[in-house]
């Protein structure tokens, strides 16, 4: 069951027959589904405003809710049975893992005020870009900033550090003893290891071309561009294009849409 009063739907997306998405109060005001994303068995959004980006999945049972919008960025994967809470306002970057049972809240509310309960709150979660969250975890209303990851079963109740692994009740950086989630890389060896996802897969390599950065993007040019610097890509919808995004999903590598430069304005 689909209810919105704007209802955008990208090519290829699939959302099973038994999902549920519609607004708080009926008709949700906007949902937007990117291009080739999946939604799943018995998945519930229940909010008003809603958008996920391309090649997005978001697995059986999930319910996502709340009064305030919620958006989930390009390759998101969220595993089944989670909660994702947006009454105080969900925002989840590109290229971001959600593991299976875990709860994102951005509110606690039961104890009675008329008796002095003092928990009663609404605010932001924040999530940035290539964060993974790991299965059974429970995040409360922080900032988890890029690259950012909590171990299976972590209560995450503090903002977590770019680059920086927390596991444990309550959650604590163990990258001191463990590293970053994210280990640097050069270009050249982003470049190496593309050719070789190219080849292991058997790319089309008539439509798809890899290129060092954004700057050599030939926007003229019909054939896919992969720009490996930014993880970014020129978009185009042709098949070998969307075979290459699946393949790469979603541990091999992670794109995003490049933005096309606007053309300079012409003097008067």
């Amino acid at each position: 069951m689909l209810q919105s009063d704007e209802l955008i739907i990208g090519q290829g997306a699939t959302i099973a027959p038994s999902a549920r998405i519609r607004g708080l109060n009926g008709p949700a005001k906007r949902i937007v589904i990117g291009d080739n994303t999946f939604i799943g068995d018995d998945v519930q959004i229940i909010c008003d405003e809603f958008s996920i980006g391309d090649y997005g999945k978001i697995h059986h049972h999930t319910n996502i809710h709340g009064y305030l919008p919620c958006h989930i960025g390009h390759n998101a994967w969220i595993g089944q049975y989670c909660i994702l809470d947006s009454i105080g306002g969900l925002s989840i970057g590109h290229n971001c893992g959600i593991g299976a049972q875990s709860q994102l809240w951005s509110h606690i509310k039961y104890g009675d005020t008329l008796e002095g309960c003092r928990f009663l709150s609404e605010k932001p979660l924040s999530i940035g870009q290539d964060v993974y969250i790991g299965p059974g975890c429970i995040v409360y209303p922080i900032t988890a900033h890029d690259k950012s990851m909590a171990m299976s079963g972590s209560v995450v109740t503090k903002d977590m550090a770019p680059n920086t692994v927390y596991a444990g009740n309550p959650a604590k950086s163990i990258s001191d003893r463990i590293g970053p989630q994210f280990a640097p890389v050069t270009i050249a060896e982003k470049m190496d290891k593309m050719r070789q996802y190219l080849a292991e897969c058997n790319a089309d390599m008539h439509q798809i071309v890899l290129v060092e950065t954004v700057e050599a993007i030939e926007w003229n040019d019909h054939r896919t561009y992969f720009a490996v610097h930014e993880r970014q890509y020129k978009k185009t919808g042709h098949p070998a294009e969307v075979n290459l995004m699946r393949w790469f999903l979603p541990e091999k590598a992670k794109f995003v849409p490049a933005m096309r430069p606007k053309s300079p304005m012409m003097s008067h």
